[in-house]
């Protein structure tokens, strides 16, 4: 499966007074790339917590390269660097239209039930867990 490329429109009001967009937003888009991610593999959100299923964010890692503005059209590759069937690491590169790099983090998340206990997902969601490793 192929995963398609997320675009994010930067937004007026996510650019400080000088016209550059905060660098918080870019978490922010992370996420909403993540769950597109999910989606296209038919893992929605909506699914996950119907399963009782929670991923929690475990740590960011952001590198800033360059800025983008107002109107700007960000492209968001979102790829599995690491999964161990406890963990998941997904690795971000975000472009602006001219191809180049904005910005390059990843997000390291683990999968852990309403009561907070860690899911092993291989033994108790194979369906997720192929879905994953599909993609390695």
């Amino acid at each position: 499966m192929e995963i398609k490329i997320y675009k994010h429109y930067v937004q007026y009001y996510e650019t400080d007074k000088m016209g550059i967009t905060h660098h918080s937003n870019y978490v922010r888009w992370m996420e909403e790339a993540r769950v597109d991610f999910f989606r296209q593999i038919g893992w929605d959100y909506a699914k996950f917590e119907a399963e009782g299923i929670i991923s929690p964010v475990v740590s960011v890692n952001c590198k800033y390269k360059h800025s983008t503005t107002y109107a700007d059209t960000v492209s968001i590759a979102v790829s599995i660097e690491e999964y161990t069937g406890i963990k998941i690491r997904f690795k971000y590169v975000m472009s602006k239209e001219n191809g180049e790099i904005a910005f390059e983090g990843n997000s390291e998340h683990c999968f852990v039930s309403a009561e907070g206990k860690i899911i092993p997902i291989k033994k108790e969601y194979p369906a997720f867990h192929e879905a994953i490793s599909a993609l390695l």
